[in-house]
């Protein structure tokens, strides 16, 4: 069962009993954390696109090269 999935089973068994977080979790076995688990975004993740497209458009550069034209474009 996915994570969102059991959020909303958890929820659900909340808002119909008026009980806390717990004990609904311990009922059904779901973890806490996987309870809180909130997803990030990556902030980098731009920069790592640009990055491929740079090596991909340039195969014989290596690292420190595509580093300087990365610095170059801010």
């Amino acid at each position: 069962m996915r994570p969102a999935v059991r959020r909303e089973v958890t929820g659900h068994l909340r808002a119909a009993y008026d009980i806390g977080e717990r004990r609904p979790l311990q009922a059904t076995g779901f973890g806490r954390s996987s309870q809180r688990y909130r997803k990030r975004s990556d902030p980098q993740a731009a920069m790592r696109m640009r990055l491929k497209a740079l090596a991909a458009a340039r195969v014989r550069y290596g690292h420190r090269r595509l580093h300087i034209l990365l610095r170059r474009e801010g």
